[in-house]
Order: C-alpha cells, then sequence, then structure tokens
C-alpha cells in the first residue's frame, strides 16, 4: 500500500475540480513538481476559477478543461484524483472505475505516501478545534508536528514538510473518510468525536454517513488506538467493531479502564490503573461547554501518542479558542460580539447557546442541508432577546419552527437581510451593553457567501467598522 512520490513521473493524471478552496490548487503543484503531466477539470468557467487559475500561472505541463467534463480525461489517464466533495456515484467517476483508472482523493494519497505516526481526527462538529488542540498539545511537549486538512488549506504539498521525526495531525471529514475506505486505510491514532444529522444532501441517510465515518478505525491493528466519545451512543455502538485499544472520554465520571472525564469540577485522567486530577475546569481559558469535550479528546489522543502528564497538564492550561468557533471579536459600547460561523448545524448553533450567562442577539440562518430545525426554533425562542436571519431556505424553515414557540399573542419580528453589513447593524440596533451579539448560523453559507469561513470574516469586517 505504501507509494512512492517517483510513481507520478510522466504519468499522465486527472484533477477532477480544480474548485477555490485551495486542495486543488495544492494538489496540482504536487503532481507538477513531481514531474507529472496534468489534466485539470472543472465545470466552473475560467473566470469563475480565476482565483485558483492565478496560483497555478506558470506551471508547466498542466493542460485544463474548464465549463465542461470530457469522458477521455477519465478513461486514458493513468490516475483520477477527484475533490473529497465529489460523490463516488458521479457518472465521470464510474467512468474511470469502469476501466480500471485507479481514483483517488487526496487524503487516500496523502495516506499511502506518508510513513510517519498519524492521528486522525473526525466527528461531526469538533474536529477542528480538537485537531487543533492535539497539535498545540505536541508541540508544546516539544514534537515536530504537522497540521493537514484543517481549515481550507491543501493536503499534499504538506508532505514536503516531513522529517523523520514529524508527527501529522489529520482532520478528516466523512468525504475524505471514504476515500482511506476503499483502500482499507486508518490512522495510528483515530479520535471519533462524535456523530450528529448533517450532510443530510449528500448522504441522504445516517447509515450511509456512519458507514464513511467508520473508516477512520476500521482498519487499525490491534497496537493502534481509537478514542471514542463515551456519551454518544452511535459512536459507543460503531466503536464495537473497532479491533484497536479504546481510549474514552465523557462528561461523567468513568470508574475503569483508560479514560478522560469530568467530575467534581475537573478533568481526570484514568490510566487503566490510578486516576488523577489533571486540571480544574477553572484553569481552562476556552469558553463553552462543548469546548470541554474537545479538550478531553485532544488529552486522550496525546496521552495514546505518550506525551508525558505534567506536559499535557501545562498545555491544555494554555489552549485558546480557535478562529470562528465562538471566536470572541471585539467589544463595542458594552456589546460583546463572538464569530461561530463554523456552527453549520443546529446543534452546534444551540452549543454555542448554552455557552452564555448574558442576553444573546442572535444571527442565524442560511443554506438548508436536509436538516431538521425544530429543536433550533424552540432553543432561539427560548434563550435569544432577539433573532436576525441570513436570507436563504433554511432560514425560511427557521422562522417557522421560532415562532411556533412563542405563548399565543406574543409576536417577535424575525428580520430577513441579504448582507452580513446589514445583519450587523440590525442587531447593533437592539442591542445594548452587556449583550452578547453571536453568528452562530446552525445553517450552510452557500449563496450570499464563498464559504462559512467568508461569512466568519465579513461578520468581523462589520463588527470592525462599527463606530
Amino acid at each position: 500500500m505504501i507509494m512512492n512520490t517517483s510513481f507520478f513521473k510522466n504519468k499522465r493524471i486527472t484533477v477532477f475540480g480544480l474548485g477555490l478552496h485551495g486542495g486543488g490548487v495544492g494538489t496540482v503543484k504536487f503532481l507538477v513538481a513531481n514531474g507529472a503531466k496534468v489534466i485539470v477539470t472543472d465545470i466552473q468557467t475560467k473566470e469563475q476559477l480565476a482565483v485558483s487559475l492565478e496560483k497555478l500561472k506558470g506551471l508547466k505541463n498542466i493542460e485544463y478543461v474548464l465549463g465542461q467534463h470530457r469522458p477521455e480525461d477519465f478513461t486514458k489517464t493513468d490516475m483520477v484524483i477527484k475533490t473529497p466533495g465529489v460523490s463516488w456515484e458521479d457518472k465521470n467517476i464510474k467512468l474511470a472505475l469502469a476501466v480500471k483508472v485507479p481514483v483517488e482523493a487526496d487524503a487516500s494519497l496523502f495516506f499511502k505516501l506518508c510513513k510517519n505516526p498519524i492521528i486522525g481526527v473526525t466527528g461531526s462538529k469538533g474536529k477542528t478545534t480538537t485537531s487543533v488542540f492535539i497539535y498545540e498539545i505536541l508541540k508544546f511537549a516539544g514534537k515536530n508536528v504537522v497540521k493537514v486538512g484543517i481549515g481550507q488549506t491543501s493536503v499534499l504539498d504538506k508532505l514536503a514538510l516531513l522529517k523523520k521525526d514529524t508527527v501529522v495531525v489529520f482532520e478528516l471529514s466523512s468525504w475524505r473518510l471514504s476515500a482511506l475506505g476503499r483502500y482499507k486505510l486508518s490512522p495510528h491514532i483515530a479520535v471519533f468525536k462524535n456523530m450528529l444529522r448533517d450532510h443530510l444532501n449528500y448522504y441522504k441517510t445516517m447509515e450511509t454517513y456512519l458507514a464513511d465515518k467508520k473508516n477512520i478505525f476500521l482498519f487499525q491493528k490491534p497496537k493502534d488506538w481509537l478514542i471514542i466519545n463515551a456519551d454518544d451512543e452511535l459512536v459507543r455502538e460503531a466503536a464495537k467493531e473497532a479491533k484497536s485499544q479504546l481510549f474514552r472520554f465523557s462528561y461523567s465520571l468513568i470508574a475503569k479502564n483508560r479514560s478522560v472525564f469530568i467530575d467534581d469540577e475537573s478533568i481526570y485522567f484514568n490510566n487503566g490503573i490510578d486516576t488523577k486530577k489533571l486540571i480544574a475546569l477553572s484553569e481552562i481559558k476556552i469558553p463553552g461547554k462543548h469546548n470541554l469535550s474537545n479538550v478531553m479528546a485532544a488529552i486522550c489522543a496525546c496521552c495514546a501518542f505518550g506525551i508525558d502528564f505534567a506536559q499535557i497538564k501545562k498545555a491544555v492550561a494554555n489552549l485558546k479558542g480557535i478562529p470562528h468557533r465562538l471566536e470572541f471579536v471585539r467589544d463595542f459600547s458594552g456589546m460583546r460580539f463572538y464569530n461561530d460561523t463554523a456552527a453549520t448545524i443546529p446543534d452546534a448553533a444551540i452549543s454555542a447557546l448554552n455557552s452564555f450567562e448574558s442576553p444573546i442577539i442572535l444571527i442565524a440562518g442560511g443554506t438548508d442541508k436536509g436538516l431538521d430545525f425544530s429543536e433550533f426554533g424552540e432553543e432561539i425562542a427560548k434563550k435569544t432577546k432577539k433573532v436576525i436571519l441570513l436570507k436563504g431556505n433554511a432560514s425560511e424553515d427557521l422562522s417557522i419552527k421560532i415562532k411556533k414557540n412563542f405563548s399565543e399573542g406574543a409576536e417577535m419580528e424575525i428580520p430577513v437581510v441579504g448582507s452580513m453589513d446589514e445583519a450587523v447593524a440590525k442587531a447593533v440596533e437592539c442591542a445594548v451593553a452587556g449583550d452578547a451579539v453571536l453568528l452562530s448560523p446552525g445553517a450552510a453559507s452557500f449563496g450570499l457567501f464563498l464559504n462559512e469561513f467568508d461569512r466568519g470574516d465579513k461578520f468581523k469586517e462589520a463588527v470592525n467598522k462599527l463606530k
């Protein structure tokens, strides 16, 4: 299964989907650097892809097929590398597989080419924060560590950063895991955070979504480690199929076996023999109960990797929040602004609402991913002083769900706006000193924004312009 970069020399490789997020660009650069002849095909036009094409300017051995896909680019080629979000049911992928052309994703190639230990992190929510926390603890402990797949960055060009002693922390989406499953690949240490309703516009059922997620541990060996959220029933059930060693974390006491848990307002570590207090919750600087779950998952991963207890303890006390995740933006006239744009599903936005004691003005809504907004609507009606919705089909549904929770005769105007500037202006109109203005959409961003990070950046820009 191990590959060498020399494989690509003089090979004809089709990159299916250049995109605008950097992954496609990184893949093309990697292939060109390793001597491949690259065909880049994307349904978007030259104009739409201008930002990505500019980054590839001057590179040789690239042929662009834009605004269309040609069958021959999938059949008369040595390999197809698909962008993670392209389905295995796509007709072009099926065309390639029918004539035995290997189809890869950036993640499967990375795993085949990487000789270093990989700590993989997945889950419906919290995987980015957990991955960053693991990275920070390892770095604090003096390890040479590289982050891969975290946020909007490419994957394959990270191979050039690896040295003999490097440890890789890889955030693995279900789409990237689907490629690992095809080649029976799992990381040495796997962290499975949670299993919530998400991406049902892509997967149609929770079963198919979970099947991809399970690839993070299905091909582990007995000496490998699987870290699971003991509070998540779907994750607990799935882990029964694991052949690897188990490490659990929980908001409640776990008396037996290797675990990290919360008890008596502190985080404890059980190494399977003794239980030691690691840190008091009051010493952790990051807001939000859900972040304690991310911290515990990171502690488990670092323990499994063999990091010393005392170093973990010191590192955890120094952890900070992550951009776009309950990120404090600014205090303006006593109103505090928080950017939680990465909350793209209702469960994540509900967690954000539960992180505040102060009155909340919420900016939410956007595009629907086939999710149920009933509980989110209920929590908004209960916990917010005012809600402003961003234009999109999710907002129509959410508005109905919020209004359902008002007592008869009670009315609340729910404005729907077409820009972030307008949303922030409306929030400021009704906020007073002591209020929290929170962007936590609970929905996808497409339509008004390039992606959720663009949505968060626009929020920060609008807040920082306030005078």
